[in-house]
């Protein structure tokens, strides 16, 4: 881990990105249920205390992120449509027109989508579970396909679900951009596809002169083109953990 010797250098001038779902927390069955690993939050504080930023960046809406995360810490959720700032909620402009098509599209999903399907409305955007039920996998996707095509939401692949978000030019790569403006260094982990434009955001940021440091979360769900652009890997949450332990050593 020689690479989070960048991380270290200069706290002041450093941010910390992370994941949530397979990054702080384990995958679960039904997703309400992740909870980050013991020790998590008080590490986020510690690291929070040192670190210019320390932010999660993840596919969970805010609401559920400020009920299992300390408040000391950034949240954007949604994939940046929904951030946490000064204590508030602040969503992206013009996205709250979307709320409407959203919950139109949950109650279809729920009337008509298929069976064993887990519906979860996130307010502004949806995801469609079929983690449970993985044969469902096909008739999911079709389902999906076509309602996107009447609703205008814009589908993305995720694990073991599908999400249908507003058509905003947003993601996990375009939060790390903004937030990170000034920062000497920079890194980030997760585990999964959507964590992949964060990862890009790193090597434009490097080709900037920034020091970044790109850690990929292995389970048996991770991305192969995350685990190959990786500078660090780790196992899992336990591993994500111990490294962010390790960078509160001077």
């Amino acid at each position: 881990m020689d690479a989070l010797v960048l991380l270290r250098r200069d706290p002041a001038t450093t941010a910390l990105f992370l994941d949530f779902d397979g990054t702080l927390a384990p995958i679960v069955p039904a997703a309400p249920d992740a909870r980050p690993l013991p020790g998590t939050s008080e590490t986020l504080v510690a690291l929070a205390a040192r670190y210019a930023v320390v932010a999660i960046v993840s596919g969970r809406p805010v609401t559920f992120l400020r009920a299992h995360l300390p408040a000391e810490v950034g949240l954007y959720g949604l994939y940046g449509l929904e951030a946490v700032v000064e204590g508030e909620q602040v969503d992206q402009p013009g996205v709250d027109v979307w709320r409407r098509v959203v919950a139109d599209v949950a109650e279809e999903a729920q009337a008509t989508g298929p069976p064993g399907l887990d519906v979860e409305n996130k307010g502004l955007s949806l995801t469609l579970h079929y983690r449970r039920q993985p044969e469902l996998a096909d008739r999911a996707l079709e389902w999906a396909t076509e309602a996107a095509d009447r609703s205008g939401l814009h589908l993305r692949r995720a694990k073991m679900s599908l999400e249908l978000h507003p058509p905003v030019a947003v993601d996990k790569g375009t939060v790390v951009a903004a937030r990170a403006a000034g920062m000497t260094a920079v890194g980030y982990i997760g585990d999964d596809e959507g964590d992949l434009p964060a990862f890009a955001a790193l090597d434009h940021l490097a080709a900037q002169g920034v020091a970044t440091v790109k850690v990929a979360v292995r389970t048996s769900e991770s991305t192969p083109a995350l685990l190959a652009q990786a500078d660090v890997e780790v196992d899992g949450p336990a591993g994500a953990l111990a490294l962010l332990q390790a960078l509160l050593v001077q």
